[in-house]
């Protein structure tokens, strides 16, 4: 596959650098000058996935088609969440891939995320990564969903029902005491140890994210 592809990028005036495992392809992506990356999620050593998340948490900018056989929806999910600019899948047409391609050329290098900040805590969408006082915060999925729509809104008053929708969606039927239960998992891992507390409760309602100094 990657030799055919490199043929027939190549035919259309590509010039065209190859990797075939990932720990040489992060290498060359973040050490090279190219106008777009093709990447496989499959990949040895290292998968595109992580490879992806990597490149931006690096400050990489150019854009990422992924191409590769796992087309099944949380696949799809995960790559676009993990940096990627679009994703297309095996088995696929050649006159596809040179559109996707010449459209993700003409959108250039992706603009930086905005990172969000409330007080020392912050998130990065981009790589998914938090931050409290420069001190990282590991986070589930779950909990990563619910700080970063909590931050979206800081000093707002978030229902319970829209966090429960916001983050689990319509169609599960979540219990609010399954809500209560990771709000009070990820405020151990927020506001443990520090002396402003960050996530608050507001009875009756649900919550909400605010720099509070003198709580």
């Amino acid at each position: 596959m990657v030799a055919l592809l490199r043929q027939g990028l190549e035919e259309e005036g590509y010039v065209v650098t190859t990797a075939s495992e990932g720990r040489t392809g992060l290498d060359v992506a973040m050490n090279g000058d190219f106008e777009i990356i093709i990447l496989d999620i499959m990949l040895p050593v290292i998968n595109g996935y992580e490879i992806a998340r990597r490149l931006r948490q690096e400050g990489c900018r150019t854009p990422i088609l992924m191409l590769t056989a796992r087309d099944s929806v949380p696949d799809i999910v995960e790559g676009l969440d993990r940096g990627a600019d679009d994703y297309l899948t095996k088995p696929f047409s050649f006159e596809v891939l040179l559109a996707r391609l010449r459209a993700l050329i003409r959108r250039g290098p992706v603009s930086r995320p905005v990172v969000m900040q409330v007080a020392d805590l912050v998130l990065n969408p981009a790589t998914r990564e938090a931050s409290r006082g420069g001190k990282a915060i590991a986070l589930t999925r779950t909990e990563y969903s619910l700080l970063e729509f909590l931050m979206r809104h800081p000093g707002q008053v978030i229902s319970r029902t829209t966090l429960i929708e916001a983050v689990w969606g319509f169609e599960r039927e979540i219990e609010t005491n399954t809500l209560d239960a990771f709000i009070s998992l990820l405020r151990a891992k927020v506001d443990s140890g520090h002396r402003a507390k960050l996530i608050h409760t507001v009875r009756g309602v649900g919550y909400m994210l605010r720099d509070d100094k003198d709580s």
